[in-house]
């Protein structure tokens, strides 16, 4: 048996103020043939488990381009096509396969995504991955099972089913299963393989947008109804794809997806009733966003209230896993203007205020005007007076929870501290907060602060709730507003529950 496995993938966010380039991937994670050392990226991870499995099995195995960049604005066409070109390449070279593989992320949208594909030399570029799909399945022919493992915040469009055996999405939110689903699509197609099942899937539209935490009430017994739905009556697979709702697509919005071993009847009945499900829970499940004082606030009588821990103020409008800058000021300025103090700040990012302080050293103290960068949704540059605490070259920091985790890069990354016990975790790469670990290697005592402000939307949750006194969401100004009735689609189907109105 011979497997083909691959990745590539980004969340794109078309308001971002920026575009994904060959130095977004090089800086986030590109390697080819396997070569990804002992901290592979979370998008490498299933490659990983996808060779151990198949090795074991007495599989040959051939894997091509793994590719990921932090989200951010379009992927430039040019480059997509050379990515999709070279993964079609090593596929060609490889056959005949068994299998196909590929971890996407499922959300990755091209420049020229609202022209006509005539006007884009033939990619469909609102839908990439689709796009690749179809080319894999051209290559492959209509027999060799093809599955994916996709993001559950992908846009699950048609044509990915229609050119697919088998899509299986994360479940939770933070990604914390991206692991174990690896493994459910290795043995669904595995199963495909050797005749054991016929997999077909079942789409339906949601007709809704929003953000659905899986960490706590409705949503966290939606997924486990999800899971309990698994193994009974021919049911391969459930999946709800809560779409990225700052994608301006067609095909935006919730779908569930039902992978059945052939009860076509079955799968769809199933994910018209999760698509029932998730409307009934729809204005429970949305996230409770505060504004900035009323965050604080409630930040400081649950600091002054019974228990351990920090509390944890989440900056949801400034997340770079989700195409945001992660150098906005509003929350740091409202801070200095309220004289809170004993907090910490994670992942600022602004390589110009890591450079001088490297230059200037362990213990120097200087003025620096840090973030507000990348435009009004920055806010403006604040000056400070700041002592330079710790640097740390080519920090990482961890993603997911024990002990299926991975590593993301950070660059390098140093502490600032302020007066008042403020201080402020500052790094040259773009990235979300994800684990306290980004803050303890630069030398902030993170469990012993009262207050922490992560630039995250959800994702910092399984590494920072172990630490926390509480939580909570605050909805400052932002390239990720969490208000989609204020963006400006023009693609998207403005009639979506969650925009409409």
């Amino acid at each position: 048996m011979k497997l083909f496995i691959a990745t590539l993938g980004t969340e794109t966010n078309t308001f971002a103020p920026f575009v994904t380039s060959a130095q977004t991937f090089e800086e986030t994670y590109l390697t080819r043939g396997g070569g990804h050392g002992d901290q592979p990226n979370t998008f490498a991870v299933p490659l990983a488990i996808w060779r151990g499995r198949a090795e074991a099995l007495g599989w040959e195995v051939t894997e091509s381009l793994c590719a990921f960049a932090m989200p951010s604005g379009v992927t430039l066409r040019a480059l997509y096509r050379q990515y999709k070109e070279e993964i079609l390449a090593d596929l060609r070279a490889a056959l005949p396969v068994d299998a196909v593989l590929l971890c996407i992320h499922g959300a990755m949208v091209v420049e020229g995504y609202d022209r006509p594909m005539a006007e884009t030399d033939g990619i469909d570029c609102a839908d990439a991955e689709g796009d690749l799909f179809e080319a894999v399945r051209r290559v492959i022919g209509p027999d060799v099972p093809f599955g994916a493992e996709l993001d559950l915040h992908c846009h699950l469009t048609e044509k990915k089913v229609r050119n697919t055996d088998a899509l299986i999405l994360y479940k939770e939110y933070p990604h914390t299963d991206f692991p174990d689903r690896a493994d459910d699509l290795f043995d669904l197609i595995a199963d495909t393989v050797a005749g054991k099942v016929r997999p077909v899937q079942s789409l339906h539209d949601c007709g809704c947008v929003g953000v659905f935490h899986t960490t706590r009430q409705p949503m966290r017994s939606f997924v486990d109804h999800m899971i309990a739905l698994e193994g009974k009556e021919d049911v391969l697979s459930v999946s709800l794809g809560h779409s990225f709702p700052w994608a301006d697509v067609p095909e935006l919005g919730v779908r569930s997806l039902v992978v059945t071993d052939n009860r076509k009847d079955k799968g769809d009945a199933i994910a018209a009733d999760l698509c029932r499900r998730i409307n009934e829970i729809y204005d429970e499940a949305q996230p409770p966003y505060l504004t900035l004082d009323e965050g604080f606030d409630q930040a400081l009588i649950l600091a002054a209230g019974p228990g351990q821990g920090p509390v944890v103020l989440a900056d949801v409008a400034d997340n770079a896993g989700g195409g945001a800058p992660n150098d906005s000021t509003f929350v740091l300025r409202r801070v200095l203007e309220r004289g809170i103090g004993d907090i910490a700040f994670a992942n600022f990012w602004d390589p110009i205020a890591v450079q001088l302080a490297i230059s200037a050293g362990e213990g120097a103290t200087f003025d620096l005007r840090l973030g507000g960068k990348m435009g009004p949704m920055s806010g403006d540059p604040i000056d400070l007076r700041v002592r330079v605490k710790k640097i740390v070259r080519d920090a990482r920091q961890t993603f997911g929870a024990p002990p299926r985790t991975s590593k993301g890069r950070m660059g390098d990354a140093v502490s600032l501290q302020l007066e008042n016990g403020v201080e402020i975790g500052v790094n040259s790469l773009r990235t979300q907060s994800t684990n306290p670990d980004a803050l303890t290697q630069i030398g902030i005592d993170a469990a012993n602060k009262r207050f922490i402000v992560v630039k995250s939307m959800q994702h910092f949750h399984a590494g920072y709730a172990p630490i926390a006194k509480a939580i909570l969401y605050v909805a400052a100004p932002g390239t990720m507003i969490p208000y989609f009735k204020q963006l400006p689609y023009r693609v998207a189907d403005r009639s979506l529950r969650g925009i409409d109105g």
